[in-house]
């Protein structure tokens, strides 16, 4: 059974910086490209970033281009999410998800969710 596990959202400040993490378990991902996405009160679930496992290759919603930053570490089957220079507009409740195959900006093209974190940027 997969499951996605994130962590590390929270309240900070305009103009700082949080890391999440999203834990992954319950099969081999190596074939799998793992995305974050976000979710405002009254919007629709928004594409932010996402990583080839396999390759390493990244992705990026241009509202977070030269922001945010994915990695993954392998040895921890963790994807991390660095956000940097946070704006208010930034907040929401941040998902981690998993799809077999190539990079998809589309929600519901990934198989698998997280519970979501919620991030708080306050002006």
């Amino acid at each position: 059974q997969v499951q996605l596990v994130e962590s590390g959202g929270g309240l900070v400040q305009a103009g700082g910086s949080l890391r999440l993490s999203c834990a992954a378990s319950g099969r081999t991902f190596s074939s799998y490209v793992m995305g974050w996405f976000r979710q405002a009160p009254g919007k629709e679930r928004e594409f932010v970033a996402a990583i080839s496992w396999s390759s390493g290759r990244t992705y990026y919603a241009d509202s977070v281009k030269g922001r945010f930053t994915i990695s993954r570490d392998n040895a921890k089957n963790t994807v991390y999410l660095q956000m940097n220079s946070l704006k208010p507009e930034d907040t929401a409740i941040y998902y981690c998800a998993a799809r077999r195959g190539g990079v998809s900006v589309t929600a519901n093209e990934y198989d698998y969710w997280g519970q979501g974190t919620q991030v708080t940027v306050s002006s």
